[in-house]
């Protein structure tokens, strides 16, 4: 991945809290265009990093660039309102309507043709605006309303979306179509992603490249079918057995 131009990067960062080493020195390249799965069991530092990547979190040391430009160097909010985020729970503003809750960004961001752009958005995540653009959350079922939010994140056209196990919260046959949904949007539009993930069938479905971490540190990085055929480490592997993808192996 190092050969291909990097929209997004991260290079020795570190985090703790209190005692617990969060990051552990993660570099890692998001190729444009690319869609990066970040994997790895509670604790594992994949939340954080994610968040580092907008300074929802601060690293203590190493560098996050944005198209070769250290973030640190770009104010917190400007840098937010230019790269998309879908939270967990879709982070929905109750008291707004569907169309509010999407032109957010748009507004933020003093864009022309707002209304126009947000509804362009939900029909894009396959959410037909004369039927649920005046609908409130509450009125949503939980897959329409993570459709809002990636439909909100996207409506500015953000070069990097990061997506913090958005479908984690959904049932299955409901998970099923947000990732359907979600597959599509990528397909169409190619924007580059990071994606936090439990899941590694999901991971499979739906990144170019898998990265497992394990106690803040980067296990491997590799496409879906070269992690499941040849995994790095013994830890990994386990992964992959445990998903049902892979053989089994103790880890120490």
């Amino acid at each position: 991945m190092r050969n291909l131009a990097a929209a997004l990067s991260a290079i020795d960062v570190r985090k703790r809290f209190d005692d617990v080493i969060a990051l552990d020195g993660v570099s890692l390249d998001v190729p444009a265009g690319a869609c990066i799965a970040l994997v790895g069991e509670s604790g594992s530092g994949k939340s954080t990093l994610l968040r580092c990547f907008n300074r929802l979190v601060e690293p203590e040391a190493g560098t996050i660039a944005l198209n070769d430009v250290d973030i640190a160097s770009i104010d917190p909010v400007s840098l937010r309102r230019r790269i998309g985020y879908v939270p967990q729970d879709g982070g929905l503003l109750p008291h707004w309507t569907v169309q509010r809750n999407v032109e957010l960004v748009l507004r933020l961001n003093e864009r022309d043709q707002v209304a126009e752009r947000a509804r362009a958005a939900l029909e894009l995540v396959g959410l037909d605006p004369a039927r649920f653009a005046s609908r409130w959350p509450r009125e949503l079922s939980g897959g329409q309303r993570q459709r809002v939010a990636i439909a909100r994140a996207l409506a500015d056209e953000p070069g990097v979306l990061l997506l913090d196990e958005p479908f984690g919260a959904l049932d299955a046959i409901t998970r099923a179509d947000a990732q359907e949904a979600f597959a599509g949007v990528r397909a169409r539009l190619g924007t580059t992603s990071v994606l936090v993930t439990h899941d590694l069938h999901e991971a499979a479905l739906l990144a170019t490249h898998v990265v497992v971490l394990r106690r803040g540190r980067v296990e491997q990085t590799a496409a879906p079918s070269v992690l499941v055929a040849d995994p790095a480490t013994a830890y990994v592997r386990s992964l992959l057995h445990r998903a049902r993808l892979g053989a089994a192996e103790t880890v120490s």
